[in-house]
């Protein structure tokens, strides 16, 4: 079937979320997506392993009659009704396999013939679509003027870029506040997810005349930040966000302690608090050596408290020298020596509201 369509329209693709159908292994699906696709099929991981071995002891008309072997009856008829399903919902999109070969074009043609309808697959298929994303991250990236927003620890600069369109919001792309205690609930994406979300972020903000980004160091938690960014970044004029202790006390509590614990005891309501507790114990052993013996000990001695009278009494209270301890004395030294070598490129410094009007002017 010589007329099945093909896209090759990548950018329209991504700035219009269309829907992606696709139909590689679940091993292929898991190493790398895009956070519009789903993954039905055509082969499973043991399917697609023998037909790999045939294809290379045999060729491809043997490989191929292998697949059909091993994909038909009722078990044909099950993956084809899910794509039909997919295709129900979603008649705008679009499917792929990894090359945008002979498994998309073998899905394109059951579809047809089960239902009529022509639909799309991906010229070239996954690969294609990365190879897009990767170049256009870095011609973006490139040709954009970005600002840095910087600041001391539990000042808000992700709720402020958060309440800026033209901002990427770098750590909720990699699921982690970028500290020691920034693990989240859900774990981290794949290197190459939250490459290609990042890129599609790009491409559906180019259109701004300069994009906000928060100052990370190389890596976000286990994410490494693309090198397109990283120096970006460090050649970028910086606004420094400025917040009272008492406001970034308030912002870590709630950020820290109120809404994990809520996300802890949503996956978990059994184990919710003790999970929390670990997420805590856990957090403050990693810069046991950073802290030095003494002070570890007597801020293990001050969770410890604050986590009984947590569970005991819903008193959070006691978290709050914990904090302010981790911010004055922890936090605040490194961000000072950082931010020292990077004065000559500050434009501005101001609290969250003076950050937005100077933005807004230019």
């Amino acid at each position: 079937m010589s007329n099945l369509e093909e896209i090759d329209n990548f950018s329209k693709i991504f700035k219009a979320n269309l829907p992606l159908l696709d139909v590689r292994a679940p091993i292929e699906f898991s190493g790398g997506s895009f956070p519009q696709a789903e993954n039905f099929p055509l082969m499973n991981d043991s399917e697609r392993h023998q037909i790999g071995i045939c294809y290379k002891e045999k060729g491809q008309n043997s490989a191929i009659q292998l697949g059909h072997e091993l994909i038909n009856g009722t078990l044909k008829q099950e993956r084809v009704e899910k794509w039909l399903d997919f295709v129900s919902k979603n008649p705008k999109g679009a499917l792929y396999c990894f090359r945008g070969g002979l498994r998309s074009k073998i899905t394109q043609e059951w579809i047809y013939e089960e239902s009529g309808v022509s639909y799309p697959r991906i010229k070239g298929g996954y690969k294609a679509l990365r190879s897009f994303l990767l170049h256009e991250m870095v011609r973006i990236t490139n040709n954009k003027e970005f600002i840095v927003i910087g600041g001391q620890t539990g000042c808000g600069k992700t709720m402020l870029l958060n309440e800026i369109d033209n901002s990427i919001d770098l750590e909720g792309l990699a699921n982690h506040r970028g500290s020691a205690f920034g693990n989240n609930v859900s774990p981290q994406p794949k290197q190459i997810d939250f490459e290609n979300n990042l890129s599609i972020e790009l491409i559906k903000k180019e259109s701004f005349s300069q994009l906000l980004i928060e100052d990370e160091g190389n890596n976000i938690g286990m994410i490494h930040i693309p090198d397109s960014i990283k120096l970006k970044s460090r050649d970028s004029k910086i606004i420094l966000l400025t917040a009272s202790l008492e406001d970034r006390l308030r912002i870590s509590l709630k950020s820290y302690v109120i809404d994990m614990e809520i996300q802890f005891k949503a996956i978990n309501l059994e184990k919710g608090f003790e999970n929390f507790s670990n997420y805590w114990l856990t957090s403050l052993y990693k810069i046991q050596k950073r802290l030095g013996g003494d002070r570890y000990q007597s801020l293990l001695t001050q969770l410890k408290l604050a986590l009984k009278n947590h569970q005991n009494n819903a008193d959070i209270n006691d978290y709050l020298p914990l904090i302010e301890s981790l911010l004055v004395d922890y936090y605040d030294p490194m961000y000072n020596f950082q931010i020292n070598n990077k004065k000559h490129r500050v434009i501005f410094k101001g609290n969250s509201k003076e950050v937005k009007k100077f933005l807004e002017k230019n």
